[in-house]
């Protein structure tokens, strides 16, 4: 090329849940069937949707409107039901702070292409590749993070982030992921305190993504960052459809903007992501005329409280399976669709394996070569069993371990899931 056309932030685009695709696939090519145990898509796994919740995404595919444009911010009727329930809450936010996009991806590329180059988010450690790719993007440096650590069940290090934020200055704000993704992890309230006095200290705006808000079922109360606030501290609230439904083709997710004008540059940013969303036009139309029935609707309460029974039940049994394993910490998660289990230190090396044969073998010593020692784990799993998770290490992290689903629906299934993984973990650190 006459010039070098690759931005100098392309390298941090890393998105290990979706690159390792392209290997599984190969080893199904050769013979071994896949269980996809790396992505949250409950669709895919075989999750199937009330029949009410399709009547009602009918009666609006019906509707002529439902083929337009809608306004750039979002369809009024949707942003308002949003209000609505917020001040049910006890929470002030005009329709006029909401903003909808095409999912959360969607939201997360814009949030971060419109943040001064100079500004860094921090954010926790494992981190979701998404955010913590765009940010690292955004910046063309490292995503700085803070601890989330594993032997307190997943808890963030709190000196740690404040340390982390008074000795880098170009800090400007804290993405929390609550409930997290990948540890499922539910934030106590005691510590959603301590970060917004930390924001609150250092002059900091505080990016809280709750796509799995109403995927809970632990002993953690799940508190809305909104709630502690105050009127002073300014936040952006991630929400979606893509979990709770489960709809993630919709790719239909929103900003609430907390505390808008409670600071003169804070304000100023939101407009301009106010004004790149104007230049897309809009997000997707349809999932946004089914948002008003479908929240009002008396029956989803009891929806939401149904599919996270089920996960509940899963991260039981998985976290009875885990625990029982030497050399791994399986803390039990209270949210999201997610189980991660962490390698002791010292326990992987590069020289374990698990037996394979042929061509299989062939390929899969050419990919771990020089790969960090969890995803040589994983890769071995994947074409002994035909398991697919994803290395810890490829959520930004510097702990080793794998991340998997909680999303199999066949109690029978799940259970041999958890046996295959556990006795493959016992033989490959024997």
């Amino acid at each position: 090329m006459r010039n070098n056309i690759v931005h100098p932030g392309a390298s941090e685009l890393v998105y290990e849940i979706r690159g390792i695709v392209a290997d599984a696939k190969h080893l199904e090519s050769l013979g071994v069937p896949m269980i996809w145990e790396n992505i949250g898509d409950p669709i895919a796994k075989g999750v199937v949707l009330p029949d009410w919740i399709k009547d009602i995404v009918k009666n609006v595919v019906a509707d002529d409107r439902s083929y337009g444009y809608s306004p750039t911010a979002g369809i009024s009727d949707a942003r308002e039901t949003i209000s609505k329930i917020r001040a049910r809450q006890g929470i002030t936010l005009a329709p006029e702070d909401i903003l909808f996009f095409n999912g959360l991806g969607d939201a997360i590329a814009t949030i971060y292409s419109y943040l001064n180059g100079n500004s860094k988010i921090i954010g926790p450690n494992p981190a979701y590749s998404t955010h913590s790719s765009a940010e690292a993007a955004h910046s063309e440096s490292a995503h700085i993070t803070y601890t989330l650590d594993p032997h307190k069940n997943w808890l963030p290090d709190i000196d740690d982030l404040r340390n982390k934020i008074k000795y880098n200055p170009a800090i400007s704000g804290i993405l929390i992921i609550n409930p997290d993704n990948p540890t499922g992890m539910v934030y106590p309230k005691r510590i959603l305190e301590q970060i917004v006095s930390i924001a609150r200290e250092f002059d900091l705006f505080i990016i809280s993504d709750e796509v799995y808000a109403n995927v809970t079922w632990g002993d953690e109360e799940f508190i809305p960052i909104y709630k502690l606030i105050g009127d002073d501290v300014p936040a952006c609230v991630m929400r979606g459809l893509s979990k709770e439904i489960p709809w993630p083709g919709a790719r239909c997710g929103w900003i609430e903007f907390h505390n808008r004008h409670a600071d003169p540059v804070f304000s100023e940013y939101v407009t301009s992501l106010f004004n790149a969303k104007m230049l897309q036009v809009c997000a997707t139309t349809l999932p946004q005329r089914v948002i008003p029935e479908l929240f009002n609707d008396e029956r989803y309460p009891g929806h939401l409280k149904d599919r996270a029974g089920l996960y509940k039940k899963r991260a039981e049994a998985a976290y009875t399976a885990f625990r029982k394993v030497s050399g791994v910490i399986a803390p039990k998660p209270e949210g999201a669709l997610y189980f991660s289990v962490v390698f002791q230190d010292g326990v992987l090396n590069t020289t374990q394996s698990l037996p394979l044969d042929g061509d299989i073998k062939e390929f899969v010593e050419k990919k771990t070569d020089g790969v960090s020692p969890d995803k040589r784990f994983v890769y071995y799993l994947m074409a002994k069993t035909g398991i697919c998770v994803v290395p810890l290490s490829g959520f930004n992290s510097d702990l080793y371990g794998f991340r998997m689903t909680l999303l199999e629906p066949d109690d029978e299934r799940f259970e041999n899931i958890l046996e295959t993984i556990t006795s493959s973990l016992s033989e490959y650190v024997k």
